[in-house]
């Protein structure tokens, strides 16, 4: 689409838009203050953000009718450009507009609507700056001068077409804020007092503020010069948090923080002192809602932290202040016009890397080198805080922000541009009756689940800022502590937020603070293991002695501390809190119930180390049956609690996937049955979920996709001798044989997040796909599975570097892994557990495959982490298997070495799980308590099934 052909579907709009400029120009010329060429500055700019406003919420519409008038027979001319310019004629014109009130009989009263508040909102943002260019000198350090540019749109809008501008003028630049500033005049004089003495002090912009707006400095982004710039600019973070946390600030995304140079400048703070409200019940337990409700308090709250997004078309996003790193966001499907100017041209969702942001104080910032600073900068700024308030000065430092009016974030932008999308839809303008309350409706079940404004009244007024391009803002003053709606009214209790954010602060649990901000971090990349930051254990030297011992005595202490980390609740129920790994990526919240981070992944881990003890193989531990006990009633009332919302709302479905999802969920529950819990019936509750599932599903990949649920079907088929599970295995592997991608002759892939050509490895790629097409093969005996999974092993081979000897990381290429997840130990483990079940023709190439992982394995792989997923423990999983032993692939890795340099690893370092070392995981994959399931296998008569092949292998 280029750039002629975006305008020429532009000039369908002028004659909505000209005449309402044409009144904006003839209102600035009677500004005495503004000459003519600012004027049509102004004009000009406002053209710009009003096409685009109009474009936004036509397009699709407009593509509509081009279509309809191509298959109608209505363009006539003879090629496909010719009848995209026969339209754009016909759209041009004013009957063209005044023929769509029939189908959309509200559509040009909404658009007026549309274009009238913004030329208000533009003539507006004249008169304020022509009343006040004398004073504005102090923002730019002399007289502003002549304005030559204006970006009007910095934002959402809202009330009336209102939102941030950017003046760029011959003595500098300025920016417009439509909104009460006393906050930020207020949080300046607080930072004063906070920071005096810092050379590198925090600060928000300069302010001039005026009766219900106001204006600030410009702030332009500057990476850091030097590391001595970068250790200043993250200490600063760790100020923010701290400041943050004591004045309740939220929605710090990465577009409200500008990088200049040493110091993260806030260059929005409208939204502090904002009302805390209760968690709603998450239906999963007390221990869940207690946790839910205890991270809700802390520093995750104010959104400088790393956290991925979980609303529609924003999933897996990290959003936050101090995140939204380059490389490590998931591609994200945006509406673009495809086929402009052709008669064929359509609105397509297409997948795209969102636009770098002004957050980051380096080109490729390194998180991890630098979190000690995040931290020991919010240790020192709330030392300061709470010596202020020990004094007694604090209380008095907060009270001018009693009056300041500040902004609530009831709900997300994201989701209120949904919303607008539904309500600017064809559809939605064909019956808008249906699409309002359709908008109404979603509303008031968004509020059920968040606490937000619960009237009628209240999400009618939203819907209506909404049909007129704007987004619903809601807003408080401290001393009030309730809301103040787009409806006029007010709700919510009346509660002084000041006092209510000093007491926050005295209660505080700053241990807390500082473990959910270390566990912070692993939300800002995509995958634990190999990041940058991440450095490398030297491996001890192997002591032989007392090996059962000790494997015993560490396992035995990892079981304790799973049990004293444990949250319970008065109901029975235990959960824990860590980093958790869920489908939209790395989140600090309480456990789902999956088997690679979740509660029933601990529970095979607890239910394990109670089948080892009664064998004689473990030492006993107290209290590992009533938490066993008290999370296996966490499971189950999750799983029926989601299952429940599902009768009642649209709600996604659960992946399919075998470690994230309900085929992991099926396959834990297997464990427990054979392990000696009655649960037969959970698997098969939630495997009667996996058909919609598997429709659903997002992906084909092993972890959260729909390969993921191969395995753990045909074992649930085998245990109930019920022949449907098989065949809906058969169908997961159709859905598979038709997806896949033939990107050279022999080879398959398959398209997944950020690699649409598809990756290698056994966790998201073709190593693990292909290994349960082959699982498939050998349960049923249908050949096109076994030929289609020798087509992936085939393209795993493009990954592999014969010269390096190992296998190169696809988000890394120039450097070769050693992980299951990606790389050596995850390629070698499938290769050993099909040595052993797939055709004799196919031995041959899995034992070479064995053999080269085994050697780059101990050499790329030892020394990361110590977890299954990419650290020691999986390394020692592959050199361990009978098939490694019995084909001599493992030369020089003898079982009683390996197990003491394991022991000897974990002894010396503790366990260590990733980039946030220092924060508690039970998470049977990627924390300890996976150390500690490995641990109990160690002992070579050991019968619990291998986690990394689902049972696979020696299981």
């Amino acid at each position: 689409m280029t750039t002629v052909e975006v305008g020429a579907l532009d000039r369908t709009l002028e004659g909505l838009i000209g005449p309402a400029l044409d009144r904006l120009a003839d209102s600035l010329a009677g500004i005495a203050d503004l000459d003519g060429a600012e004027a049509v500055v102004l004009v000009e700019a406002t053209r710009a953000v009003v096409l685009d406003a109009v474009r936004r919420k036509v397009n699709r519409l407009l593509v509509l009718e081009l279509n309809a008038a191509r298959v109608t027979g209505r363009l006539t001319a003879p090629d496909p450009a010719g009848r995209w310019e026969e339209f754009v004629r016909t759209a041009s014109g004013p009957a063209f507009w005044t023929g769509l009130t029939e189908h959309y009989p509200t559509l040009l009263d909404r658009l007026r609507v549309v274009v009238d508040n913004r030329c208000a909102a533009a003539l507006a943002l004249a008169v304020r700056f022509a009343a006040d260019r004398d004073d504005l000198r102090d923002l730019v350090g002399g007289d502003v001068g002549e304005l030559l540019a204006v970006d009007i749109g910095a934002g959402d809008s809202h009330r009336g077409g209102h939102t941030v501008a950017l003046l760029r003028c011959a003595g500098g630049t300025v920016v417009h804020k439509p909104r009460p500033m006393e906050v930020d005049a207020e949080l300046a004089a607080l930072l004063e007092v906070l920071t005096a003495g810092d050379r590198t002090p925090i600060r928000v912009p300069r302010a001039l503020v005026r009766d219900s707006y106001g204006w600030a400095e410009h702030v332009a982004h500057r990476y850091c010069a030097d590391e001595g710039e970068l250790t200043a600019f993250y200490r600063g973070l760790g100020h923010w948090l701290a400041v943050m946390r004591l004045v309740s600030g939220t929605d710090l995304h990465a577009e409200n923080i500008i990088a200049c140079g040493p110091v993260p400048v806030v260059v929005d703070c409208e939204s502090v002192f904002t009302p805390l409200p209760p968690h709603p019940p998450t239906g999963a337990g007390e221990a869940t809602d207690l946790v839910a409700e205890q991270l809700t308090g802390t520093v995750l709250r104010t959104g400088l932290l790393p956290g991925r997004g979980a609303g529609l078309g924003w999933r897996g996003v990290d959003g936050s202040a101090m995140g939204m790193l380059p490389d490590q966001q998931p591609d994200v499907g945006l509406p673009e016009l495809v086929g402009a100017g052709t008669d064929e041209a359509r609105i397509e969702i297409v997948p795209q890397q969102l636009r770098p942001t002004q957050n980051l104080p380096a080109e490729s910032p390194q998180l991890g080198r630098h979190w000690g600073g995040v931290l020991a900068g919010f240790d020192e700024m709330a030392s300061r805080i709470s010596a202020l308030d020990h004094a007694g000065e604090l209380e008095p430092l907060l009270a001018g922000f009693a009056h300041c009016v500040v902004r609530v974030v009831v709900r997300d932008s994201e989701s209120y541009t949904e919303l607008a999308r539904m309500l600017w839809h064809p559809v939605g303008l064909h019956d808008h009756v249906a699409a309002e309350r359709k908008a109404v409706a979603l509303l008031a079940r968004h509020s059920m689940n968040t606490r937000g404004p619960a009237e009628a009244a209240v999400h009618a007024a939203e819907v209506a800022d909404l049909l007129d391009g704007d987004i619903p803002v809601f807003t408080t003053t401290p001393a009030e502590g309730w809301l103040h709606t787009p409806a006029g009214t007010v709700c919510g209790p009346r509660v002084d937020q000041v006092a209510a954010a000093l007491r926050r602060w005295r209660e505080a649990d700053f241990g807390l603070e500082r473990r959910v901000t270390r566990a912070a971090l692993v939300s800002a990349y995509l995958n634990q293991g190999t990041e940058p930051d991440l450095g490398r254990m030297t491996l001890p030297r192997p002591d032989p002695s007392k090996l059962d011992e000790r494997r015993r005595a560490l396992a035995a202490n990892l079981v304790r501390e799973v049990r004293a980390e444990s949250v319970r609740g008065r109901d029975g129920t235990v959960t824990w809190f860590a980093p958790v790994l869920d489908r939209d990526g790395w989140q600090t919240t309480p456990l789902t119930p999956d088997l690679y981070g979740g509660t029933l992944g601990v529970a095979v881990l607890l239910a394990g180390y109670l089948h080892e003890v009664a064998a004689g193989r473990a030492d006993t531990v107290d209290g590992v049956a009533d938490v066993l006990d008290g999370t296996l009633w966490t499971a189950r009332l999750t799983q029926r609690w989601w299952a429940e919302q599902a009768t009642h709302t649209r709600r996604r479905p659960d992946p399919a996937g075998g470690y994230i999802g309900l085929g992991s969920q099926v396959w834990c529950w297997l464990t427990l049955d054979r392990l000696g819990v009655d649960s037969l019936d959970d698997a098969l509750f939630l495997a009667d979920q996996l058909p919609a599932a598997i429709d659903a599903s997002e992906g084909p990949d092993l972890v959260v996709g729909h390969a993921g649920a191969i395995v753990p079907l045909l074992l649930l088929a085998e245990r109930t001798g019920d022949d449907r599970w098989t065949d809906l295995a058969v169908r997961v592997g159709d859905k598979l044989v038709a997806d896949a991608l033939r990107p050279a002759p022999g080879q398959a892939s398959w398209s997944v997040a950020n690699w649409s050509g598809g990756i290698g490895g056994f966790a998201h790629g073709s190593t693990g796909i292909g290994w349960a097409l082959a699982r498939l093969a050998v349960a049923t005996g249908e050949h096109r599975f076994a030929v289609l999974s020798d087509a992936a092993a085939a393209f795993e081979e493009t990954w592999y570097d014969a010269d390096r000897e190992g296998w190169r990381d696809p988000r890394e290429p120039t450097s070769l892994v050693a992980a299951w997840c990606h790389g050596a130990v995850g390629v070698g483990l499938a290769a050993a557990d099909l040595l052993a079940r797939d055709r004799p023709s196919a031995a041959d190439r899995h034992a070479d495959v064995l053999r080269r992982a085994v050697a780059s394995a101990p050499r790329d792989g030892f020394g990361w982490t110590h977890t299954l997923c990419h650290g020691d423990l999986g390394v020692w999983e592959l050199l361990t298997t009978s098939a490694c032993r019995e084909s001599g692939a493992a030369p020089g890795h003898d079982r009683e070495s390996l197990d003491a340099v394991v022991l000897g690893g974990v002894e010396e370092h503790g366990v260590t799980t990733g980039l946030a070392r220092e924060v508690y995981s039970p998470s049977l994959m990627s924390g300890s308590g996976g150390v500690a399931y490995q641990l109990l296998r160690m002992h070579p008569e050991c019968d619990l099934p291998s986690v990394l092949l689902l049972g696979g292998a020696d299981s």
